[in-house]
């Protein structure tokens, strides 16, 4: 059996045991745990079609609302953390406390809203992951492989990674517009690939997380700039807004370069292809894509 069982399995449970623990307001490391434990969790209930049952539909609506919820806590953690790691001169220090102030206040104000919707949908939501626990068990007999729309399980999720493959060969051209909506597809390829046993072992998943993160700190910058003018009224005077963008504008390079580089070396897609993606040419990845995709049903 190809696919990573204890894994899969995982998400679902290390959420009903952060919605039973978790303090408020949360620590971050216990924010960031529920966010990408939720995102798994959302990844297997799409690739096993458990989003289509009753209990799915809805339980998919709930972690959904709570991830980015919670999500919307985290960005205010990183975005605290970059504001104290960015080095200045003395006069900019007034600046840089203000900043902080406000975004600490936001991030109170956040983590009440996220502690009440959890609050909220507590007792609802374990009871939800605590059946759907049980129907992914399910779909992993002791010997073998379970059975999925009529063909084995590992088959159907070798064949949804293939089709989000395929995915990141769009847009034909990356750029500010379209960046952060083209890592939501890294990352949903990412989280199906790492359902297999051997995943920490497979370069591209590796790659792909390398991505992810560079177009997700990219992003963040952005948004630490634009919430550093509406708080700061010194215009475009401002030294510490220029620094902030100053970095974001190095941290947008670093992510369409290292973005660009993987759609060459590991989806290897000339510029040819991407003028003339319009005319779905098949897929010629590298090996280490396919021994990446491969490795679900091996």
């Amino acid at each position: 059996m190809a696919l990573d069982r204890k894994r899969i399995r995982k998400s679902a449970r290390k959420l009903r045991k952060l919605l039973r623990e978790m303090p408020s307001p949360p620590a971050p490391e216990e924010v960031h745990s529920f966010r990408t434990n939720a995102r798994r969790l959302e990844t297997v209930l799409e690739a096993f079609s458990l989003d289509n049952t009753k209990d799915g539909v809805a339980l998919s609506k709930q972690i959904s609302k709570l991830r980015k919820r919670a999500g919307k806590v985290r960005d205010f953690d990183v975005l605290t953390d970059f504001v104290s790691g960015v080095p200045h001169d003395p006069s900019e220090r007034e600046c840089s406390v203000r900043l902080l102030e406000h975004l600490g206040a936001q991030r109170e104000r956040q983590a009440k809203k996220f502690h009440n919707l959890q609050r909220r949908h507590f007792s609802g939501l374990r009871r939800r992951l605590k059946r759907t626990s049980k129907t992914i068990e399910n779909l992993f007999p002791p010997k073998g492989d379970g059975r999925l729309n009529g063909k084995p399980v590992s088959a159907a999720v070798s064949t949804s990674a293939l089709t989000l493959l395929s995915d990141l060969t769009e847009p034909s051209r990356l750029r500010k517009s379209n960046l952060h909506e083209y890592r939501l597809k890294v990352k949903e390829l990412r989280n199906l690939l790492q359902m297999a046993e051997n995943a920490d072992r497979q370069p591209f998943v590796g790659r792909l997380g390398q991505v992810k993160n560079a177009i997700g700190e990219w992003h963040d910058w952005e948004v630490l700039v634009a919430t550093a003018e509406d708080t700061l009224d010194h215009g475009r005077n401002c030294r510490l807004v220029q620094n902030l963008q100053k970095t974001a504008a190095a941290k947008f390079e670093a992510a369409l370069r290292l973005s660009e580089r993987m759609r060459r070396d590991d989806l290897r897609m000339t510029k040819r292809d991407a003028k003339n993606s319009s005319k779905n040419k098949p897929l010629r990845p590298a090996e280490q894509v396919w021994s990446a995709t491969a490795s679900l049903t091996a």
